[in-house]
């Protein structure tokens, strides 16, 4: 299929939220090609996006899937993103909203992916995550449909997870708590998938139903998943001082951070994607967290 966007767009920062580096193996940047090997509920589907120097977008999709990703392509994209309303209440932000005319908050429409990966990251960090997320693809999950890169492979579904036994996630590096919370997350997977149609916080509260998945789990899934505007990351390592060295010069826990993003409700979570494409960053304090190996545990 083809579609022609009616607005700015920049086909990396959309997709952005989507990726985890060079290494991921369900989403990449190939040969100037976009990949992505997704579940959804209708099956496992793989989508290639191109995008043309006229600025159309050429979306190819394989698997049963298929017809389900590419009728979310503009979805995917942004189209269904809406601004309307939003005022920069400070410099910082009106500088990267002028820089970052291309930026839309995308929707993939689906649940599943989106919460295994928020839940990897959760207490870890990111290479952690990035690692365990690789090998339960690598090991776990299918490849994907149709003539895509031989590095690509679609994440296990809820079937897969409920079916690893305890010395595999073990080997994978992923602790005890996090991976009660996915076969929990597993057994309800299709409820879960409703929160999409639900929205807002109505959709975060059915997320956290499940034991395990808390405000800031619920955020990350939200945030891919209906691409939702105002759902912040409370509880986050980074966010919270990155957003008030930028926007007030010094560093602030999560109360602060709500307190300053307060005028921008129902929209706080489009000013995190603002100053984190803008490249905004906090200083660092104190020693670099060390990686853990479960493995050797």
């Amino acid at each position: 299929m083809e579609w022609r966007p009616t607005f700015p767009l920049d086909l990396a920062v959309v997709l952005g939220p989507l990726s985890r580096g060079r290494g991921s193996l369900n989403f990449r940047s190939h040969r100037g090609v976009w990949w992505l090997a997704a579940n959804t509920p209708v099956g496992k589907g793989t989508l290639a996006l191109l995008r043309r120097p006229d600025g159309v977008v050429e979306a190819e999709a394989w698997g049963d899937g298929s017809e389900f990703l590419l009728a979310g392509v503009p979805a995917l994209l942004g189209a269904e993103d809406d601004d309307t309303g939003f005022v920069a209440h400070h410099e910082a932000i009106a500088r990267a909203r002028h820089g970052l005319p291309g930026l839309r908050l995308g929707s993939t429409g689906r649940v599943w992916d989106a919460l295994v990966l928020a839940v990897l990251e959760q207490k870890v960090t990111g290479k952690e995550a990035i690692r365990s997320w690789a090998e339960l693809c690598r090991w776990f999950g299918t490849p994907a449909p149709g003539p895509g890169p031989e590095f690509l492979r679609v994440p296990p579904d809820p079937v897969a997870i409920r079916s690893i036994v305890d010395w595999n996630w073990h080997r994978i590096g992923v602790d005890l708590k996090r991976r009660t919370t996915l076969v929990e997350a597993a057994r309800v997977a299709p409820r879960l998938e409703e929160a999409v149609a639900l929205g807002g916080a109505e959709g975060r509260a059915r997320l956290r139903k499940v034991r395990g998945i808390g405000v800031w789990t619920a955020a990350e899934i939200a945030q891919r998943a209906w691409g939702d505007p105002d759902a912040v990351s409370f509880g986050d390592y980074n966010i919270p001082s990155m957003v008030g060295h930028t926007l007030l010069g010094r560093r602030v826990d999560d109360d602060g951070m709500a307190e300053l993003l307060a005028p921008y409700a129902p929209q706080r979570q489009r000013v995190i994607r603002y100053l984190e494409t803008s490249g905004a960053r906090a200083p660092r304090y104190g020693p670099r967290i060390e990686l853990r190996d479960y493995r050797a545990m």
